[in-house]
């Protein structure tokens, strides 16, 4: 055979069409067959922003990720069931004293409400420009489920896992031997837990050890915050590992399918969520945990505090499509470090449109029509073996300049790859994405052709082409992209 037989090479049982799914369990260390706990669905949880500045390019990554595994699962005949939360309230500072909404509030000069509102709407906003379909999510608030925050806390210290210090109620690790699961027994994550701790918070000399944690905060005597609410135990709000945990339970359950993340929350924030909800009720949180890698610049993380985070608004003013900065994640693994720089996010740009215009041209001449392959099966095989995207990519890539293969393969080919990727190869995206002016010449050149008035149009294309744009008049409608020449 051809190219493909040496280069993706699969056993024989991935290249059927209902190829397995395989996914890497920072659970069990290991890339595990996956069994959902109903048949036919699929629960998935990820964690969210916290709402009291805007979300980073190295953040958004973490949503990419989930959204491909959530087409992955789709696609494979799964009826997905997703959450992203919007934390809103208790995400502790440094220094354990307050958490960063009654922070951002300060600095801003605005209500935490107001911080909240204006955060999650750009977040939202930005997601939705990289592709994922928010309305098939759902995005709780931490404020809106208050009442099972303390439900928890309750349970936990009638169980005897909590004591009390002058500033909160706290986890005791020391009563929950398997705290660390996600380490595999062994000691590195909670070492690291310890380390961050050291390096960031001001410790609390009342905590009985160090990597216990807060469950719920007093407010400090004498204060009014902007958010606080009546407990069992006074007035306070609560620590930002049991949001999760309450929220995750209340919209799928416990335990659910899938909890998934960036690798930076794998050490304490996710820790701590399974030891207090599996104590709590005395079975697993989820069954799967999936961990992203980073995002670098010049090979450091993306931090707010290192003062470096880009913004997928700082992408799109120069004049690329949000969709490059989706393709620039689908290149590498999602469990390998990448590395961003302008000169990656436009190559990325470049090849997402010229991918484009190849699939759109081949739809055109297969007439829409498909026909299953071994390609087309390899594909979905590929997609299924850990969200294996790079390989996938390159495929993609060999299959449509394959001239061995109809356009009604290359076509089915295209559709397994697109249902996941979510680049929009196959339907026009961008003309909304462009900026207005570029429309607005756009539209005044469809209002000449329809009027015959030819010589006017191919001005107008031309003028729109030294612009840096390319318009493509396609069977639905004008079809406008960056031109990377």
């Amino acid at each position: 055979m051809r190219w493909l037989s040496s280069l993706f090479a699969r056993d024989s049982e991935l290249v059927r069409s209902e190829a397995p799914l395989f996914l890497t369990n920072s659970l069990s260390g290991k890339r595990d067959l996956f069994v959902p706990l109903k048949a036919g669905s699929a629960t998935l949880y990820s964690c969210g922003p916290t709402v009291y500045s805007r979300a980073h390019i190295g953040n958004l990554r973490a949503y990419v990720f989930a959204d491909v595994l959530a087409r992955t699962l789709t696609d494979a005949g799964y009826r997905v069931r997703r959450a992203i939360n919007i934390t809103d309230v208790g995400h502790l500072t440094d220094d354990e004293s307050d958490d960063k909404m009654e922070a951002g509030a300060r600095k801003e000069g605005l209500s935490a409400q107001d911080i909240a509102a204006r955060y999650t709407k750009l977040f939202l906003e930005d997601i939705r420009l990289l592709g994922i379909d928010v309305d098939e999510v759902s995005f709780p608030r931490a404020t809106d489920y208050i009442d099972e925050q303390i439900d928890i806390v309750g349970k936990l210290e009638e169980k005897g896992f909590t004591y009390r210090t002058n500033d909160g109620i706290y986890f005791d690790t020391q009563k929950f031997p398997s705290y660390g699961a996600l380490d595999h027994g062994g000691h590195k994550l909670r070492e690291e837990a310890f380390a961050e701790i050291g390096r960031r918070i001001k410790e609390n000399e009342e905590k009985r050890h160090p990597a216990d944690f807060a469950l719920w905060k007093f407010s400090p005597p004498g204060t009014r915050r902007q958010q606080e609410w009546q407990s069992p135990w006074g007035i306070g709000f609560p620590g930002w590992h049991i949001e999760c945990s309450a929220m995750s339970r209340a919209l799928l359950g416990q335990p659910f399918d899938i909890h998934t993340g960036g690798m930076d929350l794998a050490p304490i924030h996710h820790t701590n969520e399974i030891a207090q909800s599996e104590a709590a009720f005395d079975k697993p949180l989820a069954r799967y945990w999936m961990h992203s890698a980073f995002l670098t610049i010049e090979n450091r993380k993306i931090s707010k505090s290192a003062g470096d985070e880009l913004y997928l608004s700082d992408i799109t003013a120069r004049g690329y499509s949000p969709l490059a900065l989706r393709y620039l994640f689908l290149q590498a693994h999602y469990r390998s470090p990448l590395s961003f720089t302008w000169e990656s996010v436009e190559a990325a740009d470049a090849a997402r449109e010229r991918l484009t215009r190849l699939a759109r041209t081949i739809k055109e001449e297969a007439k829409g029509r498909t026909r299953a392959s071994d390609l087309s099966r390899r594909m979905t095989a590929l997609l299924r073996d850990d969200l294996a995207t790079p390989q996938a990519l390159a495929l993609l890539w060999e299959a449509v300049k394959d001239e061995d293969l109809s356009r009604e393969e290359q076509l089915a080919v295209l559709v397994a790859a697109d249902a996941v990727f979510g680049l929009s190869l196959l339907t026009p995206s961008d003309v909304a994405l462009v900026p207005a002016h570029i429309q607005a010449l756009v539209e005044e050149r469809e209002a000449a052709r329809s009027a015959h008035d030819f010589s006017k149009s191919d001005a107008l294309r031309i003028h729109i082409e030294s612009s840096g744009y390319r318009v493509e008049d396609g069977p639905s409608g004008p079809i406008v992209t960056r031109n990377p020449g």
